[in-house]
């Protein structure tokens, strides 16, 4: 069995389709979103209507509650982007289409336990952290700053867990370390170790930080995950963002350099 798991999306409808178009060029059989469609990007609509078709099911992010509820601890950047893209939501004409989203963005669950390599293991799947699963970031220093940290979040793991929230990908060991895709080799693709828990930091479709500008995703298969790039066109996203005040042109600036 091979689940892609997408997360951190923010309303990037463009990275998006270029992440589901190689998607359907693989062996896939599941795809599932650990939150965060919404926020910071200029196709909220389009985003959450291709997730809903796409995804067997998705979990609820910071930027999904800060829509749907209310934004808390956002910078001012964040905070104008939740407001515009709620707005966006509320002018939907068609009352059953506005509905129809409201109501899905609302029964987001914030965990789930899935089988999603077909091999028996129960992986949990958090969007943030499995501690705090809507809206605590776990850093890739970390693993060397905040040993006991980690230490507290990995007693919530059983063997493995999915994040995202970062925008960072990558695999957390309950060693602890912290291996980015460029230290695991090519592919890149790593083997789980049987006597070791793992979290995976699956990465952001729509606003990558790790000065990647692709977008990113994983593939999950019996004993291991692979994280894919995607060349997609950041022009066309960049553009769109500045051309909405209530969107900070610096939203559109950082796609271009991964940050």
């Amino acid at each position: 069995m091979r689940t892609a798991v997408l997360s951190d999306i923010h309303g990037n409808a463009v990275a998006l389709k270029a992440v589901l178009a190689d998607i359907q060029n693989r062996d896939i059989d599941k795809v599932v979103c650990l939150g965060d469609i919404i926020g910071y990007g200029p196709d909220p609509l389009e985003c959450v209507d291709l997730v809903q078709e796409h995804c067997d099911w998705v979990l609820m992010g910071n930027h999904d509650f800060a829509v749907v509820y209310e934004p808390t601890n956002f910078n001012a950047p964040a905070e104008s982007a939740a407001y515009w893209t709620r707005e966006q939501f509320e002018a939907e004409p068609d009352e059953a289409v506005r509905t129809r989203r409201f109501e899905f963005l609302g029964s987001l669950r914030v965990r789930v336990v899935d089988d999603l390599m077909g091999d028996g293991t129960q992986i949990l799947s958090v969007h943030a952290s499995p501690r705090r699963p809507v809206n605590e970031y776990i850093f890739p220093e970390d693993a060397s700053d905040a040993p006991d940290k980690l230490e507290a979040i990995f007693d919530r793991v059983e063997r493995i867990a999915l994040v995202g929230h970062t925008h960072q990908p990558g695999v957390f060991s309950n060693e602890p370390d912290f291996y980015p895709p460029s230290e695991i080799g090519n592919d890149p693709v790593f083997k789980f170790i049987p006597d070791e828990k793992a979290i995976v930091n699956v990465g952001s479709v729509g606003q990558p930080r790790d000065h990647d500008p692709r977008a990113c995703y994983a593939i999950l298969s019996p004993g291991q995950v692979e994280f894919v790039r995607v060349e997609y066109d950041i022009k066309q996203t960049a553009e769109k963002i500045k051309s909405i005040p209530q969107l900070h042109d610096w939203l559109g600036d950082r796609l271009y350099e991964g940050r």
